[in-house]
């Protein structure tokens, strides 16, 4: 996101670069590796499919715990994500059902899609709160600390920040409706790897959306 001279003075545009791939690799890491690979390797294993489901998940509470100290600050994006597993496998346990803890990525995709529309009528839409990891990781906490106020005193600032945040609710949501399809009518095992996939689909959009208009409207830092 672009911003004044004195927030990008510090960095050089590699040290930037190289500083969000660290940051998208982590992410990478707990969020598609972690859970994909996880659930077929243990499947391949001839582990149950309820505990290759939820096994990789007790790794993403460890990451999280992990992140919590480190950096003495709980990640709420990854916490909410983190309860909604939570939620989806004791609903799983109660009803018995498979597919119900497959639709749990539904639940949660579902639930945060809402929750970021729904955070459009506060003062911290999800795209102003999700964007301080790469706005720091790109040019520190003082040069966060100034993009951020930027809120305070600029109505063009906050409007373009609300319609990014409208772009990755809608499409949260649009993920989820097809996530339950996808979990009520393929083969149990051929289900997280097509979710996987249609969801990487719809990022690829949805970010593509993002840079553009990112990139248009001179938010980049």
């Amino acid at each position: 996101m672009n911003a004044p001279q004195t927030l990008t003075a510090e960095r050089t545009p590699e040290q930037k670069r190289a500083a969000v791939r660290r940051h998208l690799l982590r992410q990478l890491i707990a969020e598609l590796i972690l859970p994909l690979g996880g659930y077929y390797a243990l499947r391949a294993a001839g582990v149950n499919p309820w505990v290759a489901l939820i096994a990789p998940a007790l790794l993403i509470v460890g990451l999280v715990a992990y992140h919590a100290i480190r950096e003495r600050r709980v990640d709420a994006f990854a916490l909410f994500t983190l309860s909604m597993i939570v939620v989806g496998t004791v609903m799983t346990l109660v009803t018995g059902d498979l597919r119900t803890l497959m639709v749990r990525d539904s639940w949660i995709f579902g639930v945060l899609g809402l929750w970021v529309l729904a955070s459009l009528l506060t003062q911290r839409p999800f795209i102003r709160t999700t964007s301080r990891a790469i706005v720091t990781a790109k040019i520190g906490e003082e040069g966060y600390r100034e993009w951020d106020a930027r809120w305070d005193n600029d109505s063009r600032f906050r409007s373009q920040l609300r319609v990014l945040t409208a772009v990755w609710g809608i499409a949260f949501v649009l993920d989820a409706l097809v996530r339950v399809v996808l979990a009520y009518t393929l083969p149990i095992d051929a289900i997280p790897l097509v979710s996987t996939l249609q969801w990487l689909v719809v990022l690829a959009v949805v970010i593509v959306i993002h840079n553009i208009y990112v990139t248009r409207n001179g938010l980049k830092v």
